[in-house]
């Protein structure tokens, strides 16, 4: 039987604009079992980022509970929560966060030198083997400037595994890519995820979705729906699920 390793019970999020209230986030139950691709699409405005935001424990939730890992980490204070996501958790963005005055290597390897949880040198083999596998090992001494945005985003991909994390989230990781380099990172992700890592990313685009085995239509903050596409198992069947990805999310209103 599989383990939940994420779940939100009733959970909001509610800012306050000009003495305004701005309920991002209602009421929303959701389950994400381990090893599992779950994908969060919606409308603009409609909660996406936020929701991972808040699981993640990047923002804190107004109301409701986030169990991780088995345990709930609402009331967990910042330094529990950046040693959590340091060590249990991944993150890949459109915007491609490194570190300028490092090399790609340096900001590959910068995680696992804070997490402590190995050596040094297994650390340096880890990140050796996560590029090379990842086709951006021939740029491990370059500078951020000197690479493509699609060696870019795949090097931010083997940051986000020198841990082992329990979770990958991204939020919109093909969004700033070209058609070539999209894929590119989907074929990854995909890999990431047949390799065991949980997946959890929010999305536009219906052909990155596509790769995804559940997905979730936010609207308002609130989930108006789910389509279950089953693992991916060949590449090849994108075309085909995003079509089906497509159609449904036409009878949802997108």
């Amino acid at each position: 039987m599989k383990k939940t390793v994420l779940e939100t019970r009733n959970l909001c999020k509610t800012y306050i604009v000009d003495k305004q209230s701005n309920n991002v986030l209602q009421n929303v139950n959701l389950k994400v079992e381990e090893g599992e691709f779950v994908t969060v699409m919606g409308p603009s405005g409609s909660g996406k980022s936020t929701l991972l935001y808040t699981v993640s424990g990047m923002d804190s939730a107004t109301a409701g509970e986030v169990i991780f890992d088995g345990e709930g980490i609402s009331g967990k204070s910042e330094k529990e929560m950046s040693k959590i996501r340091l060590i249990k958790m991944g993150f890949v963005f459109q915007q491609m966060y490194m570190m300028k005055k490092l090399c790609i290597l340096d900001n590959v390897v910068l995680p696992g030198y804070q997490a402590k949880l190995k050596s040094r040198q297994a650390v340096n083999e880890d990140a050796e083997n996560l590029m090379r596998r990842l086709d951006v090992l021939d740029i491990a001494e370059r500078n951020i400037t000197e690479v493509s945005g699609g060696q870019m985003q795949r090097a931010c991909l083997c940051r986000a595994l020198i841990n082992d994390p329990k979770v990958l989230f991204a939020d919109e990781p093909t969004g700033a890519l070209n058609s070539k380099a999209s894929g590119e990172v989907m074929k990854e992700l995909v890999s990431a995820n047949q390799r065991g890592t949980t997946v959890l990313m929010v999305t536009h685009s219906e052909r990155v979705a596509s790769v995804s085995e559940h997905i979730i239509y936010l609207v308002d903050g609130n989930i108006q729906g789910e389509l279950f596409l089953g693992k991916l198992n060949d590449i090849q069947e994108t075309p085909l699920r995003e079509r089906k990805v497509k159609n449904w999310l036409e009878e949802m209103g997108w």
